[in-house]
């Protein structure tokens, strides 16, 4: 899909182009209709007199900028939702002035944290934790399955620990019973009687 600006008709008053911007989720209400805080992109201005002087291009473009509003906030909060504690912060988004006046989000991101566990175990549940966050989306971007075989690899990584600790506590255990079983005395000394 082509976000890029549509230029005016000469009719037109020329709207300046805007750069997109980036603002932290949490300083954004819950949609992107709603009104807007000062620190957050101006998404209130959605009635008709925003776009009774825009063109055919302009009403196109405005209605594809507002799909992929909604698709980025649908998959960065799909991202949020499964991370759960592993999500360090809310979504971020980049966002672009439509020729409306108005700032759709066309990109974002969620922090996640993705260092290891204290334990072999618990690194293979922040793994899988990972994982699930990075994939949860419908259409999960590169990045996100990036980050998805970065999680499988830890994962595969602290299952090779687990199962190293694993069997060096099975030698140890078994080990401490061969030792006893040969370090006991019999109960009756042994005899050999020859016959000839």
């Amino acid at each position: 899909m082509n976000l890029s600006a549509i230029p005016p008709r000469s009719s037109q008053p020329a709207t300046p182009s805007v750069a997109p911007v980036r603002v932290a989720a949490s300083a954004l209400p819950a949609g992107p209709a709603s009104a807007s805080t000062s620190a957050a992109p101006d998404t209130s201005f959605t009635g008709s007199a925003a776009t009774t002087n825009l063109t055919p291009e302009a009403l196109e473009l405005v209605a594809q900028l507002k799909a992929r509003d909604t698709e980025v906030r649908q998959h960065e909060q799909a991202h949020m939702a499964t991370a759960g504690g592993l999500a360090t912060s809310g979504a971020s988004y980049t966002y672009q002035r439509g020729p409306n006046g108005v700032d759709y989000a066309i990109g974002g991101e969620v922090h996640i944290d993705t260092s290891p566990g204290r334990t072999a175990q618990e690194t293979i549940e922040r793994a899988r934790t990972i994982q699930a966050a990075a994939l949860a989306p419908a259409s999960p971007s590169g990045a996100d399955q990036a980050v998805a075989a970065q999680a499988q690899q830890m994962e595969l990584q602290a299952r090779s620990e687990l199962a190293v600790q694993q069997a060096q506590e099975l030698v140890a255990s078994n080990g401490n019973k061969v030792s006893q079983t040969y370090q006991q005395l019999p109960l009756v000394p042994p005899k050999l009687d020859i016959y000839a």
